[in-house]
């Protein structure tokens, strides 16, 4: 049987951006998810114990596209991330993010055009996307996420309130570009006179 031993540079790529994420606020001690897609069947991510600041092995799961009782202890998201991977082909990672100023932005507007150098020349224009209910929230996000960015073919969904979903081809991309988002609602934080 397959074991994430067999994939310890991959997982080391994950816990070094993790690490890189929680540092920056990116990621809570226990909130958020990371995970890697090893190929069209099989993909890794953090179990629901993780601690960002330190993931390893044994906070890593290796699952397969078919659910089966791998699948039991892994985060919370796993039904999101799985659902992009099997709708969005260029989707190699994804991360679900928290961070403060983007969800701080998002509870009091309904777009984001970045106005800060990087954010300008790095983001789009994003909508913010309203769950409206965060009642069923968790029932509805495996569906509503991936359709949300299929439809309107972008890499990073802000949800109000709740965080941030984003997908990209390397670790590298992914972690650059919440950092770049969050980056920019800081600095319109700033902006406007909070802090």
């Amino acid at each position: 049987m397959e074991s994430l031993n067999e994939y310890k540079d991959k997982v080391q790529a994950i816990a070094n951006t993790a690490l890189a994420m929680f540092h920056k606020e990116l990621f809570g001690i226990f909130h958020g998810s990371i995970s890697l897609k090893l190929d069209a069947n099989k993909f890794i991510i953090n179990t629901k114990e993780a601690i960002f600041d330190r993931l390893d092995e044994e906070s890593m799961a290796l699952l397969h596209m078919q659910k089966d009782y791998r699948w039991n202890g892994t985060s919370p998201d796993v039904e999101v991330h799985h659902g992009i991977y099997n709708n969005i082909h260029e989707a190699k990672c994804i991360c679900y993010a928290m961070p403060p100023f983007t969800i701080a932005y998002s509870l009091d507007h309904d777009t984001l055009d970045p106005q800060d150098y990087f954010g300008k020349m790095n983001l789009p224009h994003f909508d913010i996307y309203d769950p409206k209910n965060f009642d069923d929230w968790d029932a509805r996000a495996p569906f509503e996420i991936f359709r949300y960015m299929s439809e309107n073919k972008t890499d990073i969904m802000i949800i109000k309130g709740y965080g941030v979903y984003a997908h990209a081809r390397t670790l590298n991309w992914l972690a650059k570009k919440v950092a770049l988002l969050e980056n920019s609602c800081k600095i319109s934080a700033y902006r406007n006179g909070q802090k």
